[in-house]
């Protein structure tokens, strides 16, 4: 990657102790350049007033809501910017929608989810049990893959809705949401997507998927904290949802609870321009595919490495897929014959080298591939601004374990 891109992350120049730091933490959040930092300090200096007013400021507020949304339309091939509502969190955007869904939906009605996804986008539909919709689970292989016959015979004429995710990011597994789709669609149900795993790595076109429902987190995508839902021109006006009669009952803003965080949203706008800047072309749809397309390749290949090193190393055991020939997320689990998650990454944090442990809230595959109960496993994220040099830091350490 382009050395210009990394300097724009301050994070990236600290050190601890005279050593320089190796994030390879960004599945659970990316470092944020300057740019996304200094959009969201500027418009607390500028811009700090509520929407919808007949002055300067608050008039800066609702065009810089307008141009995000316009933005994360782009970003997600989106219809128009009224298909993206904006949350403090995909979590709570999700939980709103299953409670929508739940009015809309009758008692005895089938949701599919997924075994391999993160709790998210599976406590707001298991919870809907308590009122009579029934939850069925496809199954995972012992790869860390989904089990796609089984997935094939949890769904029946049934069904309202398939929840599941576009990559895991336990096992690093992309789902074949192609194939969700063309079955959900077979049988009149709704197909939800979580994205917040696949969209920093992968470009997305929410119409050519044809997805009813697609949700992610700025804050893996170089932003901040705020959750986008993305949700098909035509349907959220007719959801029941949780909604003040103050609220614009118009979408996107009817899914939208209490005033948002403007500051942070100006953040995302700043993040989508951040990731356009490392691509080209005439429009910001080009220069998006363009830098995804970029970043794709140079994340694979330090994906690979790491991939390679472990997988040829008998102390370590890679929990998920091989790169094969297709796609798989540039996110490394494994499992240390001679340390537990925990105490590994406790040794690789002494280096500087910031990793994580557990199960990263995709608590039940790491139960069903029976690492739960071992402590879960440690897992390492090629982001934009990792570079080789973390790689062959991490693999010459591993090493003399």
């Amino acid at each position: 990657m382009d050395q210009k891109i990394i300097n724009q992350f301050p994070s990236l120049k600290r050190e601890i102790n005279n050593k320089a730091i190796c994030y390879l933490d960004g599945p659970a959040g990316t470092q944020v350049p300057s740019s996304v930092i200094d959009a969201i300090s500027d418009y607390y200096k500028k811009s700090n007033s509520n929407t919808h007013g007949f002055f300067a400021s608050t008039r800066e507020t609702d065009h810089m809501l307008q141009e995000t949304r316009e933005k994360i339309a782009t970003f997600l091939g989106a219809e128009a910017y009224s298909c993206i509502s904006l949350g403090q969190n995909m979590t709570s955007l999700n939980y709103s929608l299953s409670r929508a869904l739940g009015r809309y939906f009758e008692k005895g009605d089938e949701i599919v989810i997924t075994q391999l996804d993160h709790e998210s986008n599976r406590g707001p539909w298991l919870a809907l049990e308590a009122q009579g919709m029934v939850i069925k689970e496809v199954a995972i292989t012992s790869d860390g893959t989904l089990d796609y016959e089984d997935f094939k015979n949890k769904i029946t004429d049934k069904t309202r809705l398939v929840a599941m995710g576009m990559a895991s990011n336990y096992t690093g597994a992309i789902n074949d949401f192609h194939f969700a789709r063309a079955i959900s669609k077979k049988h009149g149900a709704f197909l939800l997507l979580d994205a917040v795993h696949y969209a920093p790595h992968f470009k997305i076109d929410v119409q050519k998927i044809d997805c009813d429902f697609l949700l992610c987190s700025a804050y893996k995508f170089y932003g901040p904290h705020v959750g986008i839902l993305y949700t098909k021109k035509g349907l959220l006006e007719k959801l029941p949802t949780d909604r003040l009669r103050t609220v614009d009952q118009h979408p996107p803003y009817i899914i939208e609870t209490g005033t948002l965080n403007h500051a942070a949203i100006a953040g995302v706008n700043a993040a989508i321009d951040f990731i356009a800047s490392m691509g080209h072309g005439d429009h910001l749809n080009n220069k998006l595919d363009s830098a995804l397309t970029s970043i794709g390749i140079h994340e694979r290949s330090l994906a690979e490495k790491l991939y390679q090193f472990l997988n040829d190393a008998e102390k370590y055991q890679i929990v998920g897929p091989s790169f094969g020939d297709g796609e798989r997320a540039p996110t490394i689990s494994f499992y240390a014959n001679d340390h537990t998650a925990a105490e590994l990454c406790t040794l690789l944090g002494d280096e500087n080298i910031y990793a994580w442990d557990g199960h990263f809230y995709a608590i039940k595959a790491s139960e069903v591939l029976g690492y739960e109960a071992k402590g879960g496993v440690t897992r390492m994220g090629i982001s934009a601004y990792t570079i080789e040099a973390d790689i062959d830091k991490v693999t010459s350490f591993l090493n003399q374990l």
